[in-house]
């Protein structure tokens, strides 16, 4: 009977570890996807001037490309800041500026997936985004600061800027914590130090 007993117990353990590598495995692969097919969606609208959904159910769409050289980040901005956006990548807070135009554009993203890469930023970094037209826009770092998500406000301005916004600390396994690490940084034009 014990024989018996450790055979199921070995097979039942066995199974749910199956079980719980395959999910981990089908996660990741849909990840894999979802990003080729941002990607595709995103050249597609460029290409045709539309705004075109990566899947026919999507909630959103790409609405910007951005890219970081040195830490080597190329990301699709999503339209939205809601949390099914922000599982796939970035996204633009509605109420802030269009990427790319004047005034102050604010995207969000995650601090453990698409904006982990925000901690490492430096003052002077250099950041290109890509609009759905295909205009290619450069922005300088300026500053980043720690503030209270209760304090936050969006500044209106004509001069064109982006920030980058995420929850911290960066390390916290609590997730929603009542701080957020933003990035301001002014646009520039290619290869020069002056702020537009």
């Amino acid at each position: 009977m014990r024989t018996y007993f450790l055979r199921i117990t070995a097979f039942v353990l066995l199974a749910a570890g199956g079980l719980l590598l395959a999910d981990g495995c089908w996660i990741r692969a849909k990840a894999v996807l979802a990003q080729y097919l941002l990607q595709q969606a995103f050249e597609e609208t460029v290409k045709t001037g539309k705004q075109t959904k990566a899947w026919p159910w999507a909630d959103t769409w790409p609405v910007a490309r951005l890219r970081m050289e040195r830490l080597d980040v190329d990301l699709i901005v999503l339209e939205g800041e809601h949390g099914e956006v922000l599982a796939f990548g970035p996204g633009h807070v509605s109420m802030s500026s269009a990427p790319g135009s004047d005034g102050h554009c604010l995207l969000a993203g995650h601090r453990d997936s698409s904006f982990s890469f925000l901690q490492y930023l430096q003052p002077g970094d250099i950041f290109t985004l890509q609009t759905g037209d295909g205009t290619l826009q450069y922005y300088r770092m300026r500053e980043s600061s720690v503030q209270a998500a209760d304090t936050l406000y969006l500044d209106e301005t004509e001069q064109a800027s982006l920030t980058l916004l995420t929850c911290y600390p960066f390390d916290s396994i609590r997730p929603g914590t009542k701080l957020r690490y933003l990035v301001f940084s002014d646009r520039v034009r290619k290869g020069e130090d002056r702020v537009l």
